[in-house]
């Protein structure tokens, strides 16, 4: 008999996320200077912050490359950033092999197709609710919110809450 999504987060121990289309609204500005630029949601970055903060690694694994996603990730505390990604399965393996973990404990959130394989492995796959169709059919979860806009929060969260580490007076720090 299968888990339901709430029983399985209690074994999540890290996640790792897509950019473009998760942590963004998959929209890209080009500047003048030819870099993209992409907006980002500050809920999901505290959310990230807090995971790290109480003890989970979290990953970026895309295959966007810019300085900026560097800056803003490790500004977060983020220290597993694997930019221009082409292979985000064996990027999967290298996070787990460097934090003593396996891809079981791993919740991965992705929205489209290059993100499909890894998500097969993940211990727990999660996507935004406008991903691609056929990512939400192999996903454990599927956000009430879209990409760029809350959904890396919303799982961030649920495990957090979980554990007793999300709110007010979690593990004495203030929200």
């Amino acid at each position: 008999m299968s888990r339901n999504f709430k029983e399985q987060l209690a074994d999540i121990r890290a996640f790792a996320f897509d950019v473009d289309g998760v942590l963004t609204d998959g929209t890209l500005y080009l500047h003048p200077s030819g870099e993209l630029l992409r907006t980002a949601n500050v809920r999901d970055g505290y959310a990230m912050h807090r995971a790290v903060a109480m003890g989970y690694p979290v990953a970026i694994i895309t295959g966007g490359s810019s300085e900026s996603l560097r800056l803003r990730y490790a500004a977060l505390g983020l220290h597993d950033l694997y930019l221009g990604c082409a292979d985000k399965p064996s990027a999967l393996i290298d996070f787990c092999s460097r934090h003593g973990l396996t891809p079981a404990q791993v919740l991965y959130m992705g929205d489209d197709l290059p993100d499909y394989h890894v998500m097969r492995m993940a211990g727990l796959a999660t996507c935004p609710q406008d991903a691609d169709s056929e990512i939400k059919q192999i996903s454990a979860y599927i956000s009430n919110f879209d990409g760029g806009h809350g959904c890396v929060r919303d799982v961030i969260e649920q495990v957090l809450r979980l554990n007793g580490l999300w709110g007010p007076s979690a593990n004495g720090l203030m929200q």
